[in-house]
């Protein structure tokens, strides 16, 4: 679908949802689809560094980077691992303002300061997570979370049976 350009840093949360309805409509490309959406939430959030998904391995015991907006990262991060590999194993949304106080931080990238990482999951499967970095501390809150959780929901509902990572 092709979609017209838009100022997304200046866009609502609803204008930014249609936005992401509307690349992953008619896209049969997951990886495609993927790169789309993490370049759209990378620009919609503004004030971050890093951007993208971690895909669940077909052993589910670690994610794998997948489209990503920002500086070479980690390849695999084991389940219960860092802010990401956590976020997988409770399936819950995780907020950390200052990573630097996280045990277990996995820091890819060291001018990064905040993270939240929501978990894409139709009921039992977890499919991966939405990962943002920020240089800033404290960057994320309730909005952000809202939002990507959003997002996340609708990724997982679109998830297509062949998409998988070994």
């Amino acid at each position: 679908m092709e979609l017209e350009p838009l100022d997304l840093l200046q866009a609502d949360a609803e204008t930014v949802l249609l936005y992401v309805e509307g690349l992953m409509t008619g896209e049969a490309n997951w990886v495609a689809t993927l790169a789309n959406l993490s370049s759209v939430l990378h620009e919609a959030l503004g004030r971050v560094n890093w951007t993208g998904f971690y895909i669940t391995s077909d052993t589910g015991q670690e994610l794998i980077v997948g489209p990503f907006q920002g500086k070479v990262a980690c390849t695999r991060i084991a389940v219960g691992q860092g802010v990401v590999g956590t976020a997988a194993r409770t399936r819950s949304s995780l907020i950390v303002p200052d990573v630097h106080k996280f045990p277990g931080h996995i820091a890819c990238d060291s001018a990064s300061r905040s993270e939240i990482v929501v978990p894409i999951t139709a009921g039992a499967r977890l499919f991966g997570v939405i990962d943002v970095d920020s240089p800033e501390e404290d960057r994320f809150q309730s909005a952000e979370c809202s939002l990507l959780e959003q997002v996340a929901s609708r990724v997982a509902a679109r998830w297509p049976a062949s998409f998988h990572q070994t």
